[in-house]
């Protein structure tokens, strides 16, 4: 954990403090006897106690002995884990591409954000559309007000169908 956490306090230094800096981490690299999430929880506090704002956490994709189990969410019990263990703000990955799911980890508080990768390379107005779903409001530029679905005319805050 030295070189990692020489680079944080690095950052942490020359970046004003006023500004938050937080960590993504590979929980575990799903390899037998490798990095796990014992010693992520332990990185985790060690980043806590250095003024660390917040922890992304993620797993894998380094080895070529990895055995990862897919399915929705597979990442969030690793983000829970850290959450319940360290509390540090956490953010969670994994194959989150429903509304709902999204809601349903932050309501069911196994962690405080969420972060989308491919759902937002497919449909970079993914945002807009969980919004839609949910019942939400989103800011948007006013060009885009004359693209708010018909059914959903208060998709967009401060505005007024129609308006140009």
């Amino acid at each position: 954990m030295r070189f990692p956490l020489e680079v944080f306090d690095a950052v942490r230094d020359t970046f004003p403090a006023d500004r938050p800096v937080w960590v993504r981490v590979s929980a575990t690299d799903w390899v037998p006897n490798g990095w796990d999430i014992e010693g992520t929880i332990a990185f985790a506090k060690a980043l806590q106690s250095r003024g660390c704002a917040a922890i992304h956490v993620s797993t894998g994709g380094v080895s070529p002995a990895q055995a990862i189990t897919l399915g929705p969410g597979y990442q969030v019990p690793y983000a829970q884990r850290v959450k319940a263990e360290v509390g540090l703000p956490t953010i969670a990955v994994g194959l989150i591409t429903e509304p709902e799911q999204a809601e349903a980890i932050i309501g069911n508080e196994e962690a405080d954000m969420i972060s989308l990768g491919r759902a937002m390379l497919y449909n970079p107005r993914w945002p807009w559309h969980a919004a839609a779903k949910l019942g939400a409001q989103v800011n948007a530029p006013k060009q885009y007000w004359r693209s708010q679905p018909r059914e959903q005319k208060d998709l967009f805050k401060n505005t007024q169908y129609g308006q140009r």
